[in-house]
C-alpha cells in the first residue's frame, strides 16, 4: 500500500498491481507466485491462506523501515482506491494456473461495484478472452514482449481493449496500426525506459516505476 501512495503522491494517473490467488481463494496482491522473493516466507502463494500471507513480513526485504508492511488483498486495494484511482490488475496465470481466476475477479469487482474504475491485463490472454465473455464492459490489455505481425489481430482475438508491448519492441507503425483499430497503446518495461523514445511514438500512457521520470519528459 505504500507503493502505492507514493505513486500517487508522484501525479500518477493510475496504479497497477499483480494479483495471485489464495489457498482459500483469495486474490493476494503479490507479484510472484511465491513467497520468498518479497516476503519472510516461502512456498507458493496458493499454498497458503490468505491469513497466513497477511501475517508475513512484506516490507523488510526492500527498506527496515517498511517492516510493517503486509500482502494487501485486492478487495483492500480497490475499497481504498474506489473513487480515489483507476486500477489496472494484472492477472499472473502461469507458471502456476488459476482456474476461474477471472471469475473470482469479476465477482469482487460486482460486489465492490468498480467495474468502470478498473483494467485487467495479462500475458495469458486466453483468460482475458474468458473474462471479456463473462464481463465485456471491464477493459482489458494483452501484455507481450516480442514483435508481433499483426498487434491489432492478437488484441481483438481476446476482445481487448489495449495492447502493452514492451517498450524496447514497440515502433510508430505498430502504435499507428493500432490507434488505427481504436486500440489504446501503453508500453511497459523497468527503470530502463528511454521516455523520451516512447512518448515520441505517439503512445496513450506508460507505465513507470517512478512516475515522476515520464511527467518530466511530458513537461518538457
Amino acid at each position: 500500500m505504500a507503493a502505492f501512495q507514493r505513486g500517487l503522491a508522484l501525479r500518477a494517473d493510475a496504479i497497477e498491481l499483480d494479483v495471485n490467488l489464495s489457498k482459500d481463494g483469495e486474490l493476494m496482491v503479490i507479484h510472484d507466485p511465491i513467497l520468498n522473493r518479497t516476503t519472510n516466507g516461502s512456498g507458493l502463494v496458493c499454498h497458503h491462506t490468505a491469513a497466513e500471507i497477511q501475517a508475513l513480513d512484506a516490507g523488510s526485504w526492500f527498506d527496515p523501515s517498511f517492516s510493517d508492511c503486509r500482502v494487501p488483498t485486492l478487495r483492500e486495494v480497490l475499497q481504498w482506491a474506489k473513487d480515489r484511482t483507476k486500477v489496472v490488475i494484472e492477472l499472473k496465470n502461469g507458471p502456476i494456473f488459476y482456474p476461474d481466476i477471472e471469475v473470482a475477479l469479476v465477482r469482487l469487482l460486482d460486489e465492490l461495484n468498480v467495474r468502470d474504475q478498473v483494467m485487467a491485463i495479462s500475458f495469458d490472454h486466453i483468460v482475458l478472452g474468458q473474462l471479456k465473455a463473462i464481463a465485456p464492459d471491464v477493459a482489458t490489455g494483452v501484455i507481450y514482449a516480442s514483435r508481433v505481425p499483426d498487434a491489432p489481430a492478437m488484441a481483438k482475438l481476446v476482445n481487448a481493449d489495449l495492447v502493452m508491448p514492451y517498450w524496447a519492441m514497440l515502433t510508430r507503425e505498430e502504435v499507428e496500426a493500432c490507434h488505427a483499430a481504436d486500440l489504446f497503446v501503453s508500453p511497459w518495461g523497468g527503470p530502463e525506459q528511454d521516455y523520451k523514445h516512447i512518448l515520441s511514438l505517439g503512445v496513450d500512457a506508460v507505465g513507470a516505476d517512478y512516475p515522476d521520470r515520464p511527467r518530466q519528459f511530458m513537461a518538457e
